[in-house]
């Protein structure tokens, strides 16, 4: 389908796009430069993490094509917690978890968008502005009123949770409430007339258009992306070490560079689409490529997304790990990128390669570290080792050691 809007015809073509309300009207609409569209995030963590980067890409897209991106973070919202597809309930943060957080999602979203005060520049805001002030007798009267409860019951994020027989409390019911009430202010403050959000937010999203009619008689519009998932249909974002954070304090370049040199075959190409700024008659070129060419593709999406989340002269010293880690050549203790063990030389006789493996979080089991181990895919110093090896007593304080797991997971241990 060819749209009107530039932002629409690329994003479709991307796959950003999943579902939204009266289509045809928001073309119309994107047609021109300038106008506001918000994704909002809660604040739970410090950093944000892959799962974020399709809505966080696809307002990258939005700002590349004449529109202000509008960040919300929900340091209201955080303090209620969304019940949108979840099977436990959110824990509360203190005043000052939220404050910490906040500072962190910034920073995550720095790289990503260009902040400012001109035309397509990104804007932050916080929910907790206006939803801290709110007078509950006041609010019902205002904005209750226009919801109900049977509407509510309908949407799948309520009723999964109710048919799993999961408890919902009334607390989190109010959670659709307080975002619908986010996109009347935002629209009534700002003329912001889109909420992006994923295929898990589409209820919240639809009750705030429907409120903003309801409330203004003008519409708005909800967008919708898909979730971030493999081929097969499973989640991404996740290691044996845990989430992929975008935070360079919470996890290395090194590590979130390997992260994408190391997805699946099936996945690169839609992922070049959908994490790079890559032209899209180049990337439609890669479609044909297979075999081992496709080791190059997934290098490059690599250093593409890297270079974005943690700025190109990242990328130099991650070839240098890389390249010695599988040359072998060089002083591997001089390369900081890889991952690291420190190991007390007084615990080598206490200390079996088997822990080593968990607990650097190459294997999140002993059993599945065991299997790795009579598989034949372990190396030390290029040799390979089974679950009898013993780290040797020979090494001394600063002494390095290669540990490999296959040909895509590297470790160096060093001895203190």
């Amino acid at each position: 389908m060819k749209y009107k809007s530039s932002f629409l015809n690329e994003a479709s073509i991307r796959g950003f796009f999943y579902q939204s309300t009266n289509l045809e009207a928001m073309d119309e609409f994107l047609a021109t430069r300038g106008r506001l569209g918000y994704l909002g995030f809660d604040i739970t963590a410090k950093s944000l993490h892959v799962g974020h980067l399709i809505p966080i890409f696809l307002l990258r897209l939005f700002q590349k094509h004449g529109h202000k991106p509008v960040m919300l973070v929900g340091g209201g919202t955080t303090k209620i917690g969304d019940p949108s597809l979840k099977n436990t309930t959110r824990p509360i943060l203190t005043d000052e978890e939220i404050e910490e957080n906040m500072k962190g999602i910034k920073s995550c979203l720095v790289p990503f968008l260009r902040f400012g005060n001109g035309e397509s520049d990104a804007v932050l805001v916080n929910n907790a502005d206006w939803l801290d002030r709110l007078e509950y007798i006041p609010f019902l009267q205002e904005i209750g009123k226009y919801f109900s409860v049977n509407r509510m019951l309908s949407f799948e994020s309520v009723k999964a949770k109710l048919t799993d027989n999961n408890s919902l409390s009334f607390l989190e019911f109010n959670y659709m409430i307080l975002q619908a009430y986010d996109f009347y202010r935002l629209y009534s403050d700002m003329d912001c007339r889109i909420q992006f959000g994923g295929q898990d937010q589409w209820g919240n999203i639809v009750c705030g258009v429907e409120l903003v009619r309801k409330k203004s008689s003008n519409e708005v519009f909800g967008f919708t992306n898909p979730l971030l998932t493999t081929s097969d249909g499973k989640k991404m974002g996740k290691t044996a070490s845990g989430a992929v954070w975008l935070s360079k304090e919470m996890l290395s370049a090194y590590d979130f560079w390997q992260y994408w040199r190391n997805v699946d075959d099936a996945d690169v190409i839609k992922l070049m689409y959908l994490f790079t700024d890559v032209e899209i008659d180049e990337i439609k070129r890669m479609e044909s490529v297979r075999g081992k060419e496709l080791n190059e593709i997934k290098v490059r999406l690599a250093d593409e997304i890297t270079s974005i989340a943690h700025g190109r002269e990242s990328l130099q010293p991650i070839h240098q790990a890389v390249s010695s880690v599988f040359e072998s050549d060089g002083e591997l203790s001089s390369v900081t990128s890889i991952p690291r063990y420190n190991l007390k030389k007084s615990s080598i006789n206490a200390t079996s390669i088997i822990d080593v493996i968990v607990a650097s979080g190459i294997c999140v089991t002993r059993s599945e570290a065991k299997r790795l181990l009579r598989s034949g895919g372990v190396y030390m110093d290029g040799a390979s080792v089974d679950e009898e090896y013993r780290i040797p007593e020979t090494l001394t304080n600063g002494d390095t050691l290669k540990l490999s797991c296959g040909k895509k997971k590297h470790l160096l241990i060093v001895l203190e």
